[in-house]
């Protein structure tokens, strides 16, 4: 009788019940349930969903330069628990990302924390410094274990410029990540521009400053025959934008976050500063408008855009706050939500968490396939759990989740056949 490393028996996949048979870091098979074999290690998933380990394409893991907001230890700590094992990190750190060194501190800090993962996938600048003047060396970034690479946070408004970073960083096989925001349109805006704004006396940012940026995306992307990857879209008119693009063969893809599909800018009349984001929530019908683009493939993944801050940070007046929403601790949750809303299901969580971000940025995933890692989760998607500071594993606080009860957690998170992280008992 063969030996496994693992075997985890009587969980959920696709709806059947299977034992996942694990050996040297691979799945061996999915046998039948109840199979007789025999492990150095074996787990009742009995009652559980398994999934592919998630990736997150769009976190701030603050260090280097600002680790009082995260570091990389802490933000990986809440990444396995919340069920990522990668999270690419983006640019904006203190020095910036814009060179090898940094890139490699930033490497060498997630394996010291985490060996055998969680796993930091860097993203590096798309121009020195983020100060949209001069491109960063791509070739040395990539070269140093870059994934993509961005301006996110600050919008190269030169399109010349930016033209030739696509072009640069497609030498080196990186995809170029845009937060889409025209400067000018939403300066000063800190939520959705409409009629709650002018109740509110805040200064609010229209749809059109993210709809015109990512219209002139699409036309590169289609003049160069260059993919480019849009963040977090949230607004109806970007997704109609995306969706002729995909309809004319435009190699453009996008990404929205949880926040910007279950809560629209009404959230915003307590003047909580834990959702002001940028971009901001939305109207209802934009959160109507993005989730039938996540359920039909216009939007192609899902990322959090994981922005830890400190509590004094955020507790200022609603104008005077940083942007930003903590969300590794809590997406899966969040997810579960629309799952049980019967907006998704849980293959949508699969394509949307990890297969299709695995695609887009050539990273490695687990299909659930013979000879795939074995990095999965498992996951009670109905337990209920209290989103408390301490049950939040990032130093980030900053969510609207913070006090209020959430379903869905994860039970065991294994990567390359090891188990980093189990609330279950093994026998």
């Amino acid at each position: 009788m063969a030996h496994f490393d693992l075997v985890v028996h009587n969980v959920s996949w696709q709806d059947e019940v299977y034992d996942i048979l694990v050996k040297d870091g691979r799945i061996v098979e999915l046998a039948q349930a109840g199979s007789s074999t025999q492990a150095s290690r074996t787990l009742d998933g009995e009652g559980l969903v398994v999934l592919p380990s998630l990736i997150d394409a769009h976190v701030h893991l603050r260090e280097p330069g600002q680790e009082y907001k995260e570091d990389i230890a802490s933000g990986l700590t809440a990444a396995a628990h919340g069920g990522f094992g990668q999270v690419m990190a983006m640019a904006n750190t203190s020095p910036v990302n814009d060179n090898a060194s940094v890139t490699r501190f930033m490497l060498d800090k997630g394996a010291q924390a985490f060996p055998y993962g969680p796993w930091v996938r860097p993203v590096g600048a798309l121009t020195m410094g983020l100060l949209g003047q001069e491109l960063a060396p791509a070739g040395e970034l990539a070269q140093a274990g870059c994934v993509a690479i961005s301006n996110d946070g600050l919008p190269v408004t030169s399109t010349e410029l930016f033209r030739r970073g696509m072009e640069y960083a497609a030498d080196f096989g990186l995809k170029v990540i845009d937060h889409c925001e025209d400067p000018w349109l939403g300066h000063g805006g800190v939520m959705n521009e409409g009629a709650i704004s002018s109740r509110l006396g805040l200064k609010g940012i229209p749809t059109v400053s993210e709809t015109i940026q990512v219209a002139r995306d699409i036309l590169l992307a289609a003049y160069l025959d260059l993919p480019v990857h849009l963040a977090h879209i949230s607004c109806r008119e970007s997704v109609e934008l995306i969706a002729q693009a995909k309809e004319k063969g435009v190699p453009v893809t996008a990404e929205t976050c949880p926040h910007y599909l279950l809560w629209d800018e009404t959230w915003v009349v307590e003047y909580n500063t834990s959702v002001r984001v940028n971009p901001p929530l939305r109207t209802r019908d934009d959160v109507l408008a993005l989730r039938q683009a996540v359920r039909t493939g216009v939007i192609d993944i899902l990322v959090t855009d994981h922005a830890p801050h400190a509590a004094h940070e955020k507790n200022v007046t609603f104008a005077a706050a940083p942007n930003g929403i903590s969300g590794l601790d809590t997406a899966l949750a969040l997810t579960c939500e629309l799952v049980r809303a019967g907006e998704l299901d849980f293959m949508d969580i699969a394509r949307l968490w990890a297969w299709n971000t695995a695609d887009i940025f050539s990273l490695p995933t687990c299909k659930m396939g013979t000879g795939d890692p074995a990095d999965f989760i498992l996951v009670d998607p109905d337990l209920a759990w209290i989103a408390t500071a301490d049950a939040l594993k990032s130093k980030g606080k900053n969510t609207p989740c913070l006090g209020q009860e959430l379903s869905g957690r994860v039970m065991t998170h294994v990567l390359g056949g090891r188990v980093i992280l189990s609330h279950q008992d093994f026998s």
